[in-house]
């Protein structure tokens, strides 16, 4: 998994232009950045999270913010990025997507959702209630109290619905790109918090803000377990006669 707008150094040589009108340039290159990184899920044999980019709607001048699963088959998965943040509205005019779904892969069911979707339960949840066993998270957040609420939100997310998630975010700083000129970020996997798992409920994290790769092992065997035999299980106690979740496009839990 890669970072959100992992791709934002290609922003450099736009930096004449309005920030709404440089992220439509970068926009420009996302297809072929997709079809590369579909390619390279092929020959590895391995599923790619492919951060996210910038997506343009040409034709009703509306920006996106989408992250693609690559699969090794050769499929190809989206997620357009739901809740949009004031800097993204401001600068961008980023426009929200509408579509929540788990994504079948052949490692079992996986979600997909963008930094600041994360900090909204509701919709971990319904992808939980879907079967999600993973939830992968590309973040991008300028400071280290931006960054504490993705960290933070994401790892009540792995608790709260008995899976594990994921969250990569950038690091480094951009000084000659407009709105990106600062970064920081600390890549990890967290866990429920059970006797299954981790004490801290941490299953991997990288140095903080340094450059690096994160790999960590799950086995989503433990998952069932807990799911029936945990010390607590949130998943089965919900008092479902008194609130629920639902997904209004699809009207289902």
């Amino acid at each position: 998994m890669f970072p959100e707008f992992f791709n934002t150094p290609l922003l450099a040589p736009f930096n004449d232009l309005s920030e709404r009108e440089s992220m439509f340039k970068l926009a420009e290159l996302t297809e072929e950045i997709k079809v590369r990184l579909s390619q390279l899920a092929i020959s590895y044999n391995i599923n790619i999270i492919g951060g996210s980019m910038p997506f343009a709607d040409t034709e009703k001048d509306d920006l996106y913010n989408i992250s693609y699963l690559l699969h090794r088959d050769g499929k190809i998965d989206e997620h357009r990025k739901i809740h949009i943040t004031p800097n993204e509205k401001k600068f961008y005019g980023m426009k929200g997507g509408n579509e929540i779904k788990v994504i079948d892969t052949d490692c079992g069911k996986v979600g997909l959702v963008i930094c600041y979707d994360v900090e909204f339960p509701e919709l971990p949840r319904i992808l939980a209630d879907q079967g999600m066993k993973i939830l992968f998270v590309p973040y991008l957040t300028d400071t280290q109290n931006a960054y504490m609420r993705v960290r933070h939100c994401a790892a009540a997310r792995a608790i709260e619905n008995e899976c594990y998630v994921a969250i990569a975010g950038c690091v480094g700083n951009l000084p000659g790109v407009n709105n990106m000129d600062i970064q920081y970020g600390q890549a990890a996997v967290f866990t429920p918090s059970d006797f299954a798992f981790p004490s801290n409920a941490v299953k991997g994290e990288a140095t903080p803000n340094t450059e690096t790769t994160l790999i960590v092992d799950v086995d989503l065997n433990l998952l069932k377990e807990l799911h029936h035999y945990g010390a607590v299980r949130t998943m089965t106690d919900r008092r479902k006669d008194l609130y629920d979740t639902v997904n209004h496009n699809s009207e289902t839990e």
